[in-house]
């Protein structure tokens, strides 16, 4: 029997089907678009991902297929690390279908459309060569949701950077000890009105008692040695000019007398040429200084003669015009320009270095501050060398160099908190680029690089070392370009391992090459330099032999992500 339906009964069976048809396409859209993921042909740059600085940089980039991309679809995709223990999740992207509400990058449906996704994370320790990138995903079409199964992107981390060693350049802050260091002692003898004998009163004045003395003094001591003398001598700018130039002469031979009557009585023999004559003549230049000095009347008018009048004649008459003034000059100024300028040069030869290194441990109280520095450069052991600056530091504490010496002493020790407190008494004696550099240093090594960049751009002038030690920095900022330009010239671990880093892995065989540095390190960084450019054989010898001088790298060398192309 045919059975009969209303309207009422028809609708009520077709409404609901009719409900799920059209809902059908919201969940078949994402689902869909879920299985068809792989022909975005997702590519990631760097693969595996690398530590850079102390970020792990995200480069990815594909293209969504015509038709792939539903019209009211939207989604958000997140990569993320993960680890045993962890995950680190990079920025959220999110796109949407041209017909769908929000603000996200629309794609549309009819055209492909690439994209291009760039993002960073802050390094963490698990991170390291065992971690994986996964692409998370989830899309929402209507009132339904979906989360896409994750998607494997690659490993990660590769921490090439971090093989940056410690050995940063501490600088001594160098002495300025001379074995043999020169003195000079100064008389005046003063004479009568065109006259050249010494008169037994000057021979009386301090500064001829002083030469008497210190001649008296050298004679009785091996380390002076006399070396010369020079006597300047003079007339004063009156009479004929001819005349005065012979007393000057004179004066200056009498002068030599002096000296030479005071060494006879010390029993001192000296060499031919010893005595040097230097007469002057007449003295305009010193008249013209002791008339600015003066309370002469007329000075200012006898000053405008001088500049008025080359000829030296003319210059005597004109001011001897000045009658009452003359008379004033006769007897304030004439007297002082009659004389002679002895310079008697001599050196003081210091301690032997055995003297150096005896007084250096048993009396150090005895040393002047150079002698105590370089004192400590004779000794070969470290220790030693440290118990001399600690001395010297005690007895000369206004000079920084001492316990600025004492910190790289004990950096070499392996004592990095002591040194630095060194360092830092240092900076409270002095300011030296030294001590910048030294400070930026142990900053660096102790992972305070903001202190430390601060500290190095502030030891400009401390040497080559600054410039090391910023090399070292930029390899952990990062700045592999500046470090293979700061480590120029050099033949060391890091400059290899910035040179790699930036992209020269040859470079790096080089300079290792040229280091004769036999380390694990060493062959570790070789066998990783090998393996970029496609030497299995070699990366295997390397790492072989790295692991063999050092066993605590098996497990980072079977697990290293440098090595996952080799057999």
């Amino acid at each position: 029997m045919k059975m009969q339906y209303t309207l009422r009964q028809r609708l009520a069976f077709f409404l609901p089907l009719m409900t799920l048809l059209l809902a059908l396409p919201s969940c078949g859209g994402l689902g869909k678009m879920e299985k068809a993921m792989e022909e975005l042909n997702l590519s990631m740059d760097p693969e595996p991902l690398t530590l850079r600085g102390n970020e792990v940089e995200l480069n990815l980039s594909g293209t969504f297929p015509e038709k792939f991309f539903a019209k009211k679809a939207i989604i958000e995709a997140t990569p993320v690390l993960v680890w045993d223990g962890g995950e680190a999740a990079f920025q959220t992207q999110g796109f949407q279908g041209e017909d769908a509400a929000g603000n996200y990058t629309v794609v549309p449906f009819k055209t492909a459309k690439s994209f291009d996704y760039t993002a960073s994370v802050t390094f963490e320790e698990g991170m390291e060569d065992g971690a994986k990138l996964e692409l998370r995903i989830s899309g929402i079409m209507g009132s339904k949701t979906l989360d896409f199964a994750p998607i494997v992107l690659g490993d990660g981390v590769i921490t090439t950077q971090n093989w940056v060693g410690s050995d940063d350049r501490f600088v001594m802050g160098a002495d300025d000890f001379q074995r043999v260091i020169s003195y000079t002692q100064e008389a005046e003898i003063n004479y009568e009105y065109n006259a050249s004998r010494v008169r037994r009163g000057e021979l009386r004045d301090d500064d001829m008692v002083a030469m008497k003395d210190f001649i008296a003094f050298a004679a009785d001591h091996d380390s002076v040695m006399l070396k010369r003398t020079s006597v300047s001598a003079y007339a004063s700018p009156e009479g004929e000019i001819t005349l005065n130039e012979d007393l000057a002469l004179e004066r200056a031979e009498s002068a030599n007398d002096a000296v030479a009557r005071l060494l006879k009585r010390a029993k001192l023999d000296v060499e031919d040429g010893f005595f040097g004559n230097s007469p002057k003549g007449e003295d305009w230049e010193g008249f013209q200084s002791m008339m600015r000095a003066s309370d002469i009347e007329d000075k200012d008018l006898i000053l405008r003669v001088l500049s008025m009048y080359n000829d030296k004649n003319r210059r005597e008459e004109e001011i001897k015009n000045i009658a009452k003034t003359y008379q004033e000059i006769e007897k304030e100024i004439l007297p002082a320009l009659r004389r002679s300028m002895i310079t008697l040069y001599y050196d003081i030869e210091g301690y032997s270095d055995e003297e150096l290194m005896d007084l250096a441990m048993s009396n150090p109280d005895t040393l002047t501050v150079e002698e105590g520095l370089y004192a400590a450069t004779l000794f070969e052991s470290t220790e030693d060398k440290l118990k001399v600056y600690q001395a010297t530091s005690r007895v000369h504490a206004n000079d920084w160099r001492s316990p600025n010496n004492e910190g790289v002493c004990l950096m070499d020790m392996g004592k990095l908190n002591q040194a630095a407190d060194r360092f830092m008494a240092a900076d409270e004696r002095g300011d030296s680029p030294i001590i910048n550099n030294n400070l930026g240093a142990v900053a660096r090594m102790k992972g305070n690089l903001s202190d430390a960049k601060r500290l190095l751009s502030s030891a400009s002038g401390a040497g080559d070392a600054v410039k090391y030690n910023k090399g070292i920095l930029a390899i952990q900022e990062g700045n592999y370009s500046q470090a293979v330009s700061n480590f120029s010239g050099e033949n060391t671990a890091n400059a290899a391992l910035a040179k790699m880093l930036n992209g020269d892995a040859n470079g790096a065989k080089t300079i290792l090459g040229n280091s004769g540095d036999d380390s694990a390190v060493a062959h570790y960084l070789l066998a990783i330099a090998n393996a970029r450019v496609g030497n299995a054989a070699e990366a295997k010898q390397h790492r072989d032999m790295a692991v063999e001088k050092d066993a605590g790298l098996s497990g980072k060398a079977s697990a290293d992500l440098e090595f996952r192309d080799l057999d």
